[in-house]
């Protein structure tokens, strides 16, 4: 411990009284819209490029049918943050043939846009013809660097509690089945731990008051924390919700499962809570252990149906709980604020500089874009040596959506993973498995669930494209580009492994889900030209296997379809599903040409392909 117990006791229990009235923001910097914007117009698409701006955490596209506007925000049907992180953008949601006018906002915080730049006209192609040719060349021989994988710290579960129930969904029992999921993970992508809501919920019995005394019990928690260790999972501790004997309202609820949402009614009783439930974990897990966990402060407070206090009763919440976990060890590892949208962010670390509450990481969530980029935001406020976790994203923040079930989310989560690669330390996909309730339990088989697997454990096309970018490698290769759609419609990854064998994952995939089932003129040939190959001879072949993921190979909604699945597969259609839960390598020799390994295949939209040489 790095201090005497009672000294470090009396340390937090100062802060419990202590309320810092900093509950706003700075004011977020002024920014200049993007200079150098360039509409380039392709068949069925215009991609926009513009120069970053310094301070932006992402930017706004706008669009106009005049050039004197009037201009809106492109909307992509996300359903969440509509600003990008990346300095380009590809838009597909246009009337092909027709012109229009395109500006570009810097955004400095998510809820703050700047004015729009000089606006650039763009008119894309009408679909018809050959399929357009994208090249990507890249060298096998090329040092390259070390290849990011914001994919392996973290995936989001459902309340861990569900890994005790014996409950039958479709059948299928939730707890074994939530259980065989995570295992699932960690054993084929390689993610190291996981997230889930609701640890301090009643349905563990953590918490209750007899005889107006608190009671602790942590024997539930440690069954679920057993299990998650022993398949070489570590928990991140996300500390909600409200025990009902500690809650000031406990009527104040939200999920099926009637999760509490309500401030403390004695916050030194909820210190107390919280310093001794990490007290149990050192001391059953080990200190060296827990030092490796995450503890995050609540769930997405700055939407009031999670939260039910004010932003001044959560700021005063964050930092009861974050001195009462240091209060443990100064080396736990503690932050938030696990909010929705990107926000309170900024004011977060606003708060903590004027109250003095330790934060070692910056968390929140964002749906249906890439995560913007909150290093400005960081720096802004004196915090680089804070983590950046996004500890939610998705394709979409609506249960029951059926792009859940498609191969577009797939694409959707390989554009995700590329874009942040090397600027955050964690993106986590919310969840992984279909066993999940906030809003009731799965009432079919494919109902746009959230999971990465289905009930019954079977792959859909958003854990393919986990696997195939585990199996990249660990060092990253430099390519380029170029054709209609590279770069941007039409994206890749290129990593070569420990054995020398090189991994090229391409794909086609635009955010506009009115596209999810693919687009007139979104498809795309790709000639992918590999040299510095060992052996390379002028004439000779050499063998790789090209793996796909599309609506064709690897997407169970459209096999279920074909098959007729009722809300519940029968036996012998569990059976036929279970042909998609790998995906199956081709055997493809490419030609050479002047040393030059070269490779050429079709890739739709939606559509994924690896290529491992």
């Amino acid at each position: 411990m790095s201090k005497p117990m009672a000294e470090a006791r009396a340390d937090w229990e100062a802060r419990i009284s202590t309320r810092s009235d900093s509950s706003r923001a700075t004011e977020p910097p002024q920014l200049p819209p993007p200079g150098g914007l360039v509409a380039e117009s392709g068949v069925g698409q215009v991609t926009l490029r513009w120069r970053p701006v310094e301070g932006a955490v992402g930017y706004l596209v706008h669009r106009a049918d005049a050039a004197e506007g009037p201009f809106t925000p492109v909307d992509h049907l996300g359903g969440d943050v509509l600003s990008v992180p990346d300095t380009w953008y590809v838009d597909t949601s246009g009337e092909p043939g027709a012109t229009y006018h395109y500006a570009v906002a810097s955004v400095p915080e998510v809820t703050t846009a700047g004015e729009l730049g000089a606006a650039v006209a763009a008119t894309s192609e009408v679909p018809g013809g050959a399929l357009h040719t994208v090249t990507l060349a890249t060298d096998a021989g090329a040092a390259g660097s070390t290849l990011p994988k914001p994919w392996q710290p973290m995936i989001g579960s459902e309340r861990l509690s569900q890994l005790l129930c014996t409950d039958t969904s479709g059948g299928r029992e939730i707890g074994t089945e939530l259980f065989a999921a995570l295992r699932r993970v960690a054993d084929e992508i390689g993610v190291t731990s996981v997230r889930a809501h609701a640890i301090l919920h009643d349905d563990l019995g953590v918490y209750r008051e007899v005889d107006g005394e608190p009671v602790y019990d942590f024997a539930e928690v440690d069954e679920v924390y057993d299990a998650i260790l022993g398949i070489g999972l570590r928990p991140v501790v996300e500390i909600g919700f409200m025990p009902s004997d500690l809650a000031s309202d406990p009527d104040k609820t939200v999920f099926e499962y009637g999760a509490i949402i309500s401030p403390p009614k004695d916050w030194q009783r909820w210190g107390d809570l919280v310093h001794a439930l990490v007290t149990h974990l050192v001391e059953r897990y080990g200190i060296e252990e827990v030092r490796r966990w995450e503890f995050e402060v609540w769930n997405e407070a700055n939407l009031e149906v999670f939260w039910s206090g004010t932003r001044q009763e959560w700021m005063h919440l964050y930092d009861v709980t974050a001195f009462a976990v240091k209060a443990v060890d100064s080396q736990l590892v503690v932050g938030g604020p696990s909010s929705a949208a990107a926000g309170w962010v900024d004011e977060l670390l606003a708060h903590v500089a004027e109250s003095g509450a330790p934060l070692d990481f910056v968390s929140t969530h964002t749906y249906g874009s890439p995560p913007l980029d909150l290093r400005p935001t960081l720096a802004r406020f004196g915090r680089e040596d804070a983590k950046i976790l996004w500890t939610e994203w998705g394709v979409t923040p609506t249960h029951f959506n059926p792009v859940n079930d498609s191969a577009s989310s797939a694409m959707f989560l390989l554009q995700g993973m590329r874009s942040s690669a090397g600027r955050l330390d964690a993106l986590s996909y919310w969840v992984a498995s279909d066993h999940f309730e906030e809003l009731g339990r799965p009432p079919r088989l494919l109902h746009g669930g959230f999971g990465l697997l289905t009930v019954g454990g079977l792959a859909k096309a958003r854990y393919h494209a986990l696997y195939l970018l585990s199996r990249l490698g660990d060092t990253e290769l430099p390519t380029t580009v170029g054709g209609d759609g590279a770069g941007g419609l039409v994206q890749s990854w290129v990593g070569r492994r420990d054995d020398g064998s090189l991994s090229v994952l391409v794909w086609n995939h635009t955010l506009d889900q009115r596209k999810a089932s693919g687009g007139a003129g979104l498809d795309r040939r790709v000639r992918l030209e590999v040299a510095g190959l060992d052996g390379a001879g002028a004439e000779g072949v050499r063998p790789a296997t090209l793996t796909r993921l599309d609506r064709e190979h690897g997407d169970i909604s459209v096999l279920a379809e074909r098959l007729g699945v009722g809300d519940w597969p029968t036996d012998t259609q569990w059976k036929q599903l279970a042909e998609v839960d790998a995906l199956a390598p081709d055997k493809v020799a490419g030609h050479f040409e002047d040393g030059v390994l070269v490779l050429e295949f079709d890739l739709p939209q939606p559509g994924a392909a690896l290529i491992e040489v």
